[in-house]
């Protein structure tokens, strides 16, 4: 179940809704109705799998226990072995037939294969977060219900934002609803499905079009430059607004029931370079790295400039193996590492313009989302030489400009608001309440939203194109 799908906005949510507040006088049964909901979410989804969500509550329940109980020396097993489990479990169901598939071009044996559970690196890296925490004393150990709550939290289960513990552990208990949250909630969730289904489906008709028609091969059907490009950017920006779409919505329904969850995204696209990029973009992922890896291996405060580049790259090999089991995302996690590693010894973006270095940041994102696309290295390779016109594929396309006139208002909108607009609108509308364009702008907001939120309904209903790029992941 999607959160951009007919069944959970029409059936699943008010259910919900209806069930959570009448129960507004027992924390403990909304919380029990919450982790209730979001066992049915996810089984509606992975029936199969619900049983591996359900043992990862548990196994952790039991960790967070452990860990908080004993001698030192025992603690640090537990928590060890605890961590380790999650990973062994993550690594079964997503890496090992990545690897054995390696191994069964040598052996010539059958490769292992097994159906990837949605959400589990989500998941996992959660499980990890409420273990670590109690270890460390900076949490207490939860009952399971509390734990279950927090792991399998429907809004944020199957795409993130990753929580840490730490940052709702309170809020599980004592967190506070009241009609402007659930107003302000309601507004984040229209303004994602929105973003998801006008913006982000629409650039993704565009990206799987052109990316396909690249892997047939330049002999049989040539991508000229502009078309490559055309794909590049549509992809660039469907990645964005479909991952930041989910963010919102998950953030949004999340505030409904009274969580205040971070950001996840900050206008990465405005970023001045690619460090300033990996602050702004799936902030959650990167925090949990920072936390849990970059940090306890000593990060960059060490005196050996040799070790700060040991954990950088161990961080990004990590964050490119996480998003997937492919070579083209270890590819994709360590040409950022050698991006930034230039950037921290070299310094140039400081050297450029402004203007330089944010066409100089955009231009190695979109570089960098090709391969992250592609099906394999050579496909990718395929896609670079169309850009730069090395396959002997001309330069010009009727087919892109055709597109772009059919797709010329979404184009242009994705491009405008991938820039903190809104922002800037909401300071201005802020900083000057009695302004009459404040009035107008304030005023036409929520009708907006509400025409805007039907029509991206009406595409629903009407069985348009709708993937979800991080189902993947």
């Amino acid at each position: 179940m999607v959160f951009s799908s007919v069944i959970f906005i029409f059936y699943f949510l008010p259910a919900v809704f209806i069930l959570y507040f009448c129960c507004s006088f027992s924390r403990t049964l909304q919380n029990l109705i919450l982790l209730l909901v979001s066992l049915i979410f996810y089984a509606y989804g992975e029936p199969v799998n619900i049983i591996l969500l359900i043992a990862s509550i548990l196994i952790n329940s039991l960790a967070g226990f452990l860990v908080s109980r004993g001698t030192d020396k025992a603690r640090k097993f537990h928590m060890i072995l605890a961590v380790a489990v999650n990973l062994g479990i993550l690594f079964v169901y997503k890496y090992l037939g990545f690897v054995s598939g390696m191994f069964s071009q040598v052996l010539k044996v059958p490769a292992f294969s097994i159906a990837l559970p949605i959400g589990i690196s989500f998941f996992t890296f959660q499980s990890i977060s409420y273990v670590v925490d109690v270890y460390r004393g900076e949490s207490k150990p939860a009952n399971p219900l509390t734990v279950g709550l927090y792991i399998s939290f429907f809004p944020q289960l199957i795409a993130g934002p990753i929580i840490r513990y730490d940052t709702v552990e309170d809020q599980i208990r004592n967190r506070k609803c009241s009609f402007e949250k659930f107003g302000v909630g309601m507004s984040r969730f229209a303004v994602g499905v929105i973003k998801k289904v006008l913006l982000a489906n629409t650039f993704a008709t565009l990206a799987d079009d052109i990316f396909n028609w690249s892997s047939i091969g330049s002999d049989l059907l040539p991508v000229p430059v502009t078309l490559a490009w055309l794909g590049s950017i549509s992809y660039t920006l469907q990645i964005y607004y479909d991952f930041s779409a989910y963010s919102d919505m998950a953030i949004g329904l999340a505030l409904c029931f009274g969580f205040i969850y971070p950001e996840n995204f900050n206008y990465p696209y405005a970023a001045d370079s690619i460090s300033d990029f990996w602050k702004r973009w799936h902030i959650s992922l990167t925090d949990w790295f920072r936390k849990y890896v970059y940090f306890p291996l000593g990060g960059s405060r060490v005196k050996n400039r040799d070790r700060m580049v040991r954990n950088l790259f161990i961080v990004w090999m990590l964050t490119g193996i996480w998003h997937g089991a492919n070579w083209t995302f270890l590819f994709w996690g360590l040409f950022y590492f050698v991006i930034q590693l230039a950037e921290r010894f070299f310094e140039y973006p400081e050297k450029m313009s402004k203007a330089a270095r944010h066409i100089y940041t955009l231009l190695i994102v979109n570089f960098a989302w090709v391969v992250f696309r592609a099906n394999d290295l050579f496909q990718a390779g395929v896609f670079y030489k169309n850009m730069f016109g090395a396959n002997n594929n001309g330069f010009f396309s009727d087919t892109a400009w055709m597109l772009v006139r059919e797709n010329w208002v979404f184009l242009l909108a994705g491009l405008f608001f991938m820039l903190p607009v809104s922002k800037e609108i909401n300071t201005y509308m802020y900083d000057n309440p009695r302004n009459g364009l404040s009035r107008v702008l304030s005023a036409s907001y929520t009708p907006a939203i509400l025409l805007l939120f039907v029509v991206s309904v009406s595409f629903l209903m009407s069985g348009s194109y709708n993937p979800f790029i991080y189902f993947n992941f």
